[in-house]
């Protein structure tokens, strides 16, 4: 054999094992992306718009999302099985923005978020089968099956909430109170655009100001209100520009990295004394705005799907990554696998777990209860309190 075979020979080699190599092992450990540039108001300087990311993280981000979704499609599921009863709004295609601030989050930091609190109250720290076995009223759930879809809770989560615009001043509440503790945490308080135009929105943003409590107010404008598209509910659509004397961001929702890199400026300014900001994240929700809401009928389905070919913020992630050589496509592939297999068995699971008894209906409504007895359904029908979980100190 010649020197030119061997050396052919020794090429192709090569090119084998560095195919198999991008196959199965990734082969870069840090990857640099440019985003959309962010649009502000009130601010010399944003966020940049250069994002490194990890391998590591970008396993981390992928499996976070990809997680949510199936949560959700899960969920989905349940309620046309009506084992999921009254309301379900579902967080679906909204997944880079809260993966992308969790990202940035700190021991001190806080969320309080609307009645799209699946996917956050499992990135805040509860199982899936925390979830879904709240969904389905059950036990097991992350609230003993009492608060169902709109109110599950964790640490430094304080849940998803049913009346629209309301937890906005609440967190504006949960930033003064760290501020007045001295915490150095920020509260990251989440509505949608058809929250708004709520009054209280502007009541909070006032006192917010006035007293420069770090909130972060977070607008997830996903197009639609309730049947409603934003042009047609509000005069003004540049959400980020609504605090007025409150400077603001505007920030692409569908890219985990953009939404990362807002949030890590967010948290920056907030938490340095400047005072509160207003983030808006321009999303998008695939289904209608509840379970009872088929969501077509002011819009088009042939919208949705060109949003989902051509926007849907896990595909893009994934070809991002893929084509950086963070990971490679097997390793996706298993990483799919898995997560399905985790929801399936947390379904099953909720399916098959019981419900609380009676006697535990009362129990631990309050921290430390001045009386034994809680009013039932008439001021004659009393029901005793009793402790559950373990007992919380406030002091």
């Amino acid at each position: 054999m010649n020197g030119s075979s061997v050396l052919r020979k020794h090429n192709n080699f090569k090119n084998v094992l560095s195919i198999l190599e991008s196959r199965f092992f990734s082969s870069t450990s840090e990857a640099t992306f440019e985003t959309k540039p962010f649009k502000l108001h009130k601010l010399e300087n944003g966020p940049s718009t250069t994002a490194t990311l990890t391998s590591e993280d970008a396993i981390k981000y992928y499996k976070q999302m990809q997680t949510i979704r199936r949560i959700e499609t899960a969920a989905g599921n349940l309620y046309k099985e009506k084992i999921v009863r009254g309301f379900c709004h579902l967080y679906s295609g909204q997944e880079a923005c809260a993966v992308g601030m969790k990202a940035m989050f700190r021991d001190t930091d806080s969320i309080i978020t609307a009645y799209r609190a699946h996917g956050w109250t499992y990135l805040m720290g509860v199982e899936p089968f925390g979830v879904l076995a709240e969904l389905t009223g059950r036990k097991s759930g992350n609230a003993r099956g009492k608060g169902g879809s709109m109110h599950m809770y964790a640490k430094n989560f304080y849940g998803g909430n049913g009346i629209v615009g309301a937890q906005v001043p609440l967190g504006a509440g949960i930033a003064f109170a760290a501020k007045y503790l001295g915490t150095g945490g920020v509260c990251f308080t989440l509505y949608g655009d058809g929250a708004a135009n709520q009054g209280q929105v502007f009541e909070a943003y006032n006192m917010s100001k006035l007293w420069d409590i770090p909130c972060v107010y977070v607008c997830e404008n996903n197009g639609y209100g309730m049947g409603t598209s934003s042009e047609r509910a509000s005069a003004s659509t540049e959400y980020y520009t609504r605090g007025d004397y409150i400077p603001g961001i505007w920030v692409d929702g569908m890219d985990v990295l953009a939404v990362r890199e807002a949030a890590r400026f967010a948290i920056d300014y907030c938490s340095s004394g400047k005072g509160p900001l207003v983030l808006e994240t321009a999303t998008y929700r695939y289904s209608g705005h509840s379970m009872s809401d088929p969501g077509t009928s002011y819009r088009t389905r042939d919208e949705i799907q060109e949003v989902r070919q051509t926007r849907d913020p896990i595909t893009s992630f994934k070809e991002k990554i893929i084509g950086a050589n963070l990971v490679n496509i097997d390793e996706l592939k298993q990483i799919d696998k898995e997560i399905k297999a985790e929801i399936d068995e947390a379904v099953k699971k909720s399916k098959a777990d019981s419900e609380i008894p009676l006697s535990e209906l009362a129990g631990d409504i309050y921290s430390k209860p001045l009386e034994t007895t809680v009013r039932g359904v008439s001021p004659f029908q009393k029901l005793e309190h009793v402790r559950i979980g373990p007992a919380v100190n406030l002091n």
